[in-house]
């Protein structure tokens, strides 16, 4: 099973950014398609933004022009660097590798004033 390791999350004001991370085991982020979603309490957990292992990327359009998804290989590590926050971003974030059952433990991120 790949472990997936979240962490960035925390409280920003509207307009502010933040950075999420997602430490993968193994050659995991190389080698597959990776993907952040986000669940809002009492709604279903959507995908937000994807990267193939092509390096090929894909937003919702909720958050295209405003977050960006990147990896580093040696590092084996996913980040989604989200700027220019609103409220309606609020969410758990979770970390996926697409196709498959892995998933991290989530990470919160309040926009709020």
């Amino acid at each position: 099973q790949v472990q997936l390791v979240e962490s960035g999350g925390g409280l920003v004001q509207p307009g502010g950014s933040l950075r999420l991370s997602c430490a993968a085991s193994g050659r995991t982020v190389s080698v597959n398609d990776m993907a952040w979603y986000r669940q809002a309490p009492g709604k279903q957990r959507d995908v937000v933004a994807v990267i193939t292992s092509g390096g090929g990327t894909n937003y919702s359009d909720s958050v295209k022009g405003r977050f960006t998804i990147s990896r580093d290989n040696a590092k084996s590590t996913v980040y989604l660097q989200m700027n220019s926050l609103k409220p309606e971003d609020t969410a758990v974030y979770y970390c996926h590798v697409r196709f498959s059952a892995s998933w991290g433990q989530g990470t919160q991120v309040t926009v709020s004033s």
